[in-house]
């Protein structure tokens, strides 16, 4: 016997009316409070509420987005009062939480709804869905965000050292803001050996080197960084009793919320340097290189491999993948564990729009 359905219970009718009659907008009034909204609808637009609740409540996102981000401004704004020039009116503030949220979202339309709320509070941003979307839907094309040329592992892993790389960035970037990433292969040897290498160069050039730990632990890394930079650097005292690195800095990009990030602040001023010198999270999802080749022909296979976290190794070479007790497992390419016809690897040609 066939099953008996019945009819979505939609009201259509309800809806063409408050068309007609209300240009298309919806005849309810939205009553905003400190810790959310109170819907209310008169007579027979009364069911409205329940359509209207499943929406209103995916302002949750970027509502959160926007409270967060507040919340770590007021934190940082703080830590500038006590420890910066000019104090929370610095024109520094505005870059000091840099959203690199993209890549943990679900959906370009996500990046754009979080990274528009993020752009609220301050002005740095590689989520360039946002910063498009702010730039030219919302502010008539004049800009609202900004980021600096920065390494990431990639770029790191594919020179023959890290020095190379840095060097690279410096003769490119050195007369104005740049970052290098750090932990690729050792960050403390990064730090110890290889920035001291770099160092006259990147001084001759006169720009502002940011350092970028991204493992270990959070406010360790960090400390070790500023430490390393101001031996290297130098460092001047201002007004307030605070060290200014001179021309460079270090940025934080992995493993941060609002605690973490207070703790950060409150080390960096109890070991005595100022809040200008310092939230992205991560849901162990990367891209990584782990093969390249030369335009002479030459093939090099590349890897990530931080001391201060072997999760966050990577693979390298050329890969292939078959299942192994059901189970798929990962195997050099050329190291003939893996058949063609078990490779699970596929190449899936798609046309980009």
């Amino acid at each position: 016997m066939a099953p008996a359905y019945t009819r979505y219970p939609f009201p259509r009718d309800l809806f063409a009316k408050f068309v007609t009659e209300n240009d298309g907008y919806f005849p309810v009034k939205i009553q905003a409070l400190p810790e959310g909204s109170a819907i209310t609808s008169e007579d027979e637009y009364a069911p409205l509420c329940t359509f209207l609740e499943t929406l209103l409540t995916m302002a949750w996102y970027p509502t959160t987005v926007a409270t967060l981000s507040r919340r770590a401004r007021d934190a940082i704004a703080a830590a500038f009062e006590a420890s910066v020039e000019g104090g929370a009116a610095s024109p520094l503030l505005g870059s000091r939480l840099h959203d690199f949220g993209f890549r943990g979202c679900t959906t370009p339309e996500q990046a754009v709804v979080g990274g528009c709320a993020h752009l609220l509070n301050f002005e740095g941003t590689d989520t360039m869905s946002a910063a498009y979307y702010a730039q030219f839907h919302l502010n008539g094309g004049r800009p609202v965000a900004n980021s600096i040329p920065a390494t990431e592992h990639s770029v790191m892993t594919s020179w023959p050292d890290e020095a190379a790389a840095i060097l690279n960035m410096v003769e490119h970037f050195g007369t104005g803001l740049f970052a290098c990433v750090m932990d690729s292969y050792d960050y403390a040897a990064a730090l110890s050996e290889v920035l001291p290498s770099i160092a006259a160069r990147k001084v001759e050039k006169g720009g502002y080197m940011v350092l970028r730990p991204d493992s270990g632990d959070p406010v360790e890394v960090v400390l070790m960084g500023l430490r390393a930079a101001e031996k290297v650097f130098g460092a001047d005292v201002n007004s307030k009793g605070f060290k200014m690195i001179r021309g460079a800095g270090v940025i934080q990009g992995d493993g941060i919320d609002i605690v973490t990030l207070q703790a950060i602040l409150d080390a960096v001023l109890e070991a005595g340097y100022s809040a200008e010198c310092v939230n992205r999270d991560t849901m162990s999802f990367a891209t990584k290189l782990a093969h390249m080749v030369y335009a002479d022909g030459r093939q090099r296979d590349v890897m990530k491999a931080p001391k201060t976290d072997s999760t966050k190794y990577s693979l390298p070479g050329v890969l292939a993948v078959k299942r192994v007790g059901g189970v798929p497992t990962v195997f050099p390419a050329d190291g003939g564990e893996v058949d063609p016809s078990e490779d699970m690897l596929k190449a899936r040609p798609r046309r980009c729009a």
